[in-house]
């Protein structure tokens, strides 16, 4: 059976059981049920969850990873289970952050007022290159830039949680998300017939009725679409699974033309207006005439067509800007200068290389720390310095020392852990948690988010690409 299940000596604090190993309140339910199972049982299921995702497709690819072969991504059957208390925390804050860096993209794209006023030093912004100049005065309906925020988070206690970063540009995941609900309610339908867990499944839904409110004004009956590089990219599955649970067509770049400042599709009927594209082409990418002419993934006139209000990109072009890693520092003061409250969620204590005293602390440090480009992303680019060899280290100071304004960089947190079934049996891993954030009609959430976990012992590295794996995530709806 399955009942001694602790976290095997780590300091960290984790998510199902107390340091004498009893479970947490919240999850004493789960934990009596998996006390009673052996462990051919879960082996089991582990191997038909493995072969169900295989079977389904639902991959990722490593760019530069052998010709970027498909993969089977990673998941664990223990679920990790957040009360209702802590859920709100986290809805509430991640919602307030949201609505503070929609605003903050309006202003530096219109009055600039934050800038004026000292609070974010104007190299930040103008100096940024992820900063579009092309997007200055372009109005966007509702105000709304940030149609799809993945926040990513960090748990360090029951009641501590820190924002490790903003995903602004095209967030990815949330198809793990759901999936991983499906698998676990085909795997285990007891559970949730004990267990009262929130539902995700209304998200598609949640997603087209904010993507439909942002529509172009006056538009009674809006066609969404959902935009893709194609089936090379690393997020294909998720693009094709999005378009086929809202209901709405897949589109590659040559699938769409633009005529008088307006989008049409090719479809089988002939032309059809397009007036939402939820775009997964990175900026650069989206328009040949306007950006990289040597673009073969977008669409020739569709930033005029869009700067002349004739159809909605979800996410806005511009979003790099704010979801920076040198622009997180400032979002605490955004949050207070654009809607007059206090951080619900704080950010991580970062250091900015760019700064002559930061860099020089950060040199000394480099063995403590965890170093990250600023506009990297994937879990590439990064130096985690405890688990980092003397090679390693001497390399990644000569590249700080190159060009410091490029990193930050933060402490190494004890990120809270799970209980997860590993080939040695159950044992505690690394875990963060990447809500999606909703935003048209209002800001919203699904009561439920993306955990990634480390699954390698001891690492703090949750990304699929470099080896992290995903889990169920219960909210509790009492």
């Amino acid at each position: 059976m399955l009942a001694a299940v602790k976290p095997a000596g780590t300091h960290c604090y984790d998510e199902m059981y107390g340091a004498d190993g009893v479970p947490h309140a919240h999850c004493g339910a789960y934990a009596e049920w998996l006390a009673g199972k052996p462990r051919d049982f879960m082996l089991q299921k582990q191997k038909e969850a493995d072969t169900l995702y295989a079977r389904l497709g639902i991959t990722f690819a490593v760019y530069g990873d052998e010709g970027g072969v498909e993969r089977s991504i990673p998941f664990d059957i223990i679920p990790r289970i957040m009360p209702a208390t802590a859920w709100k925390k986290v809805s509430d804050g991640c919602c307030q952050r949201v609505r503070a860096l929609n605003a903050f993209l309006k202003d530096i794209y219109h009055r600039q007022e934050i800038i004026r006023a000292g609070v974010i030093p104007e190299r930040q912004i103008l100096g940024n290159n992820l900063f579009r100049r092309e997007m200055q005065g372009v109005n966007v309906p509702g105000d709304v830039y940030v149609h799809i925020a993945g926040i990513d988070i960090v748990m360090v206690d029951a009641e501590t949680f820190h924002v490790l970063e903003d995903n602004l540009r095209t967030p990815s995941g949330v198809s793990y998300m759901l999936e991983n609900r499906r698998m676990m309610m085909r795997l285990f339908p007891d559970l949730f017939a004990q267990i009262a867990v929130a539902p995700v499944d209304h998200y598609a839904d949640v997603l087209l009725d904010n993507l439909r409110a942002v529509a172009p004004h006056g538009t009674a009956d809006p066609v969404v679409v959902v935009l893709t590089p194609g089936s090379c990219n690393s997020a294909y599955f998720e693009h094709a699974f999005l378009a086929q649970q809202m209901g709405v067509e897949l589109v590659e770049g040559q699938d769409l033309l633009v005529a008088d400042d307006t989008v049409f599709m090719r479809t089988t009927h002939g032309l059809q207006r397009v007036d939402v594209i939820y775009r997964r082409i990175d900026d650069d990418f989206l328009d040949p005439l306007a950006f990289r002419p040597d673009s073969a993934l977008g669409v020739a006139g569709l930033f005029a067509a869009y700067r002349a209000g004739k159809v909605t990109l979800a996410n806005a072009i511009g979003t790099g800007v704010a979801d920076d890693k040198s622009t997180y520092i400032y979002v605490p003061e955004m949050i207070r200068f654009y809607l007059g409250e206090e951080p619900i969620l704080q950010n991580v204590p970062t250091w900015q290389l760019g700064k002559p005293d930061d860099c020089k602390y950060v040199l000394d440090h480099l063995p403590e720390l965890v170093v990250k480009e600023v506009q990297g992303s994937g879990g590439y680019g990064m130096l985690i310095g405890p688990a980092a060899g003397k090679a390693e280290i001497t390399t990644y100071r000569a590249r700080i020392l190159e060009n410091p304004a490029n990193f930050i960089a933060q402490p190494t947190l004890a990120l809270s852990t799970c209980p997860t079934f590993t080939q040695s049996g159950i044992a505690p891993r690394h875990v963060d948690l990447r809500p999606y954030v909703l935003s048209g009609k209002s800001v919203t959430l699904v009561p439920g988010a993306l955990t990634r976990v480390a699954l390698r012992e001891g690492s703090l590295v949750v990304n699929s690409s470099q080896g992290g794996g995903t889990k169920d995530t219960w909210v509790l709806e009492s």
